[in-house]
């Protein structure tokens, strides 16, 4: 695994073979990283990993600048390997959650800048989360989710869609939240 652009540019972190998460491929990670460019700086922003896996986009989010990154992950080991890579860059800006993504959808009161999602592609309630992200506005206004699924799945339908991109048998769909026409009005004041 290694981190594509940012100050930890070329970075390799070696992911064991037992790991049962799929990292994004750097192929459709540098992409989706692209097309972000375009609708969001990460520079300062606050961010939100869901589902880390081996922490890959956690990675890539401090490298590119997020002033901070909560990273919700639920297998052990897989929690373990991104506390070793965070300890190997020697950063502080990243606080490496474990346990279960949909409680800490649930339960979580803070917005963020941006948010990616990679769920397994088999989770029976895959097809909820990006909704759910929306409607609880996890999201500050005009925040960014990207929701990587299977090929199988569709959210054009889901209010805050954006736009879908494949990159091999990967897919992302991205969202935005809607601004808040009440802020935009006390701002004009």
């Amino acid at each position: 695994m290694r981190i594509i652009t940012g100050i930890y540019k070329g970075r390799h972190f070696d992911i064991p073979k037992t790991f049962k998460a799929r990292p994004t491929t750097d192929f459709a990670k540098e992409n989706i990283f692209n097309v972000l460019n375009a609708y969001i700086d990460l520079d300062g922003a606050t961010a939100l990993d869901l589902f880390s896996g081996t922490g890959s986009i956690s990675l890539e989010l401090l490298s590119r600048g997020c002033a901070s990154v909560i990273s919700v992950e639920a297998d052990r080991d897989h929690h373990a390997f991104i506390k070793q890579c965070l300890k190997k860059l020697g950063t502080d800006k990243c606080v490496p959650l474990r346990g279960d993504v949909f409680r800490f959808v649930k339960s979580c009161k803070q917005q963020f800048d941006f948010i990616f999602a990679d769920p397994p592609y088999a989770l029976p309630e895959l097809p909820t989360l990006p909704r759910m992200i929306l409607e609880r506005k996890m999201l500050k206004p005009g925040g960014v989710l990207v929701f990587e699924h299977g090929k199988h799945n569709s959210f054009d339908d889901v209010p805050g869609f954006i736009e879908h991109r494949a990159y091999g048998s990967v897919n992302f769909s991205l969202f935005r939240q809607p601004e808040d026409a009440n802020l935009k009005a006390e701002e004009k004041d």
